[in-house]
């Protein structure tokens, strides 16, 4: 069974009533993804990811992303703690998140905005401490910075998603009890560095995500160029997961098997909530 530790099924890429959502998931069903896991990114989805993972059989995560923070208020917080409060025992919420810093956006880099930031991410690092839960990081030149808070506010561990940090931040993160998330930027060639990591690490690093709809793997990529002449960017789903698993596998000279086999054992280590589901997954 392959588990997908990170795809946004609620965004408006796949229509409003989530069809498309529902047949990527029946899809993805059929070549052996068991379990997805849909994160929340502001106060506003809370809600839209805990039902659609009921509906689809899946995992959720309930947190506010970094690139949502200059919307936010203070009091969305609060709703976030009463929501990981009214919905502790719910077997599917498995984590705290989409949380984290993004120093890539230019805006987000402004010392006001990263203040922000930083005050939203500690704050959701002590709920995460508070209801016992893992979080799920987004990490986008921000590594640093988010390992520094993590010392000061340890959460026993969790995903750092879409990780393409250093070899040394790899295993700063992995000393901190997470798993690195890997998926469709893995599968281009020129991504020598990622590739390596994705070689390199040790197998009980690696948790596999698609990100989708963002994120696309190779086949699906459609250049600037090639949607200004028409070329439509391809719908990045859980369905692609089986096959950028392949790709990572190849990389390090593994049968998909095994790579399914031992990603799905880190994703049920760093999210525990995952094996009671997993065990009613067919």
């Amino acid at each position: 069974m392959w588990i997908d530790t990170h795809c946004h099924l609620d965004t408006p890429e796949f229509g409003p009533d989530h069809g498309l959502a529902l047949q990527a998931r029946a899809l993805a069903a059929q070549r052996g993804v068991g379990l997805c896991v849909i994160p929340a990114v502001m106060r506003q989805n809370l809600d839209t990811v805990r039902l659609l993972a009921h509906r689809m059989g899946d995992a959720y995560a309930l947190g506010i992303h970094p690139l949502y923070v200059p919307r936010a208020a203070d009091e969305d917080l609060e709703v976030l703690d009463a929501a990981l409060t009214a919905h502790r025992d719910d077997p599917r919420l498995v984590a705290v998140g989409e949380i984290g810093l993004d120093f890539f956006v230019p805006a987000l880099c402004e010392p006001a905005m990263r203040e922000r930031q930083a005050f939203f991410y500690r704050a959701q690092l002590r709920l995460a401490r508070k209801h016992g839960l893992p979080v799920i990081l987004h990490v986008r030149r921000s590594a640093d910075a988010l390992l520094k808070h993590l010392r000061e506010l340890p959460t026993g561990g969790g995903i750092a998603h879409a990780f393409n940090g250093s070899p040394d931040q790899a295993r700063a993160f992995l000393g901190l009890g997470f798993a690195l998330g890997f998926g469709g930027a893995a599968t281009f060639e020129p991504a020598k560095r990622l590739r390596a990591l994705a070689a390199e690490l040790p197998l009980s690093a690696l948790v596999l995500e698609t990100d989708a709809p963002d994120i696309p793997p190779q086949w699906l990529y459609a250049t600037a160029a090639e949607r200004e002449g028409g070329k439509a960017q391809g719908l990045n789903t859980p369905a692609e997961l089986p096959r950028i698993g392949e790709v990572i596998a190849g990389l390090r000279g593994l049968a998909p098997e095994a790579l399914a086999s031992a990603t799905t054992a880190n994703a049920l280590r760093v999210l525990p909530r995952l094996a009671a589901l997993r065990a009613v997954v067919p």
